[in-house]
């Protein structure tokens, strides 16, 4: 009985510090280079942080995931990949907002990407959106898994 108890004190404890973790990542803000500029307000202000499943099959690395947009008129897409020389690289995904209307139905809507770029294995990947520096969270596709499995997966 001691044994039980003593289990369930720990996964509670432990279930209030991550929760604290999660908390103070989230409150972080995202790094700006100096000089950059960024909206302060704006349909895509609230957008600082790009989810995306890294898939890495040498010398192929493809970023897949999706971006919630404010209305299903905003159309995503990558406008270029820039590879910059250094050790190891640096590259940096470019993404914009195509098609604006004028007026559209302001409900919130997945857009999904796929990047596929060559670059070394251990090169730093960074993004912009909209032209300003944001947060880009990879997470590491599990062994075996391909990009086909994950569009699949996220198509239902």
């Amino acid at each position: 009985m001691t044994i039980a108890f003593s289990i369930l004190a720990l996964v509670v404890v432990g279930m209030f510090v991550f929760a604290y973790l999660k908390k103070s990542e989230i409150a972080e803000a995202p790094t700006i280079t100096p000089g950059t500029q960024v909206p302060a307000d704006g349909p895509y202000a609230n957008i600082t942080r790009i989810d995306a499943k890294h898939f890495f099959i040498e010398p192929t690395h493809t970023l897949a995931g999706e971006i919630l947009m404010p209305t299903p008129c905003d159309l995503l897409e990558y406008s270029d990949v820039v590879i910059q020389e250094s050790s190891p690289e640096t590259v940096i995904v470019n993404f914009k907002v195509v098609n604006h209307a004028e007026t559209c139905a302001q409900t919130v809507t997945p857009q999904r990407f796929m990047v596929t770029f060559d670059a070394h294995k251990d090169a730093t990947i960074k993004a912009t959106f909209e032209g300003r520096p944001v947060e880009l969270n990879l997470i590491p596709a599990a062994e075996g898994e391909t990009p086909e499995d994950f569009e699949l997966f996220m198509k239902g």
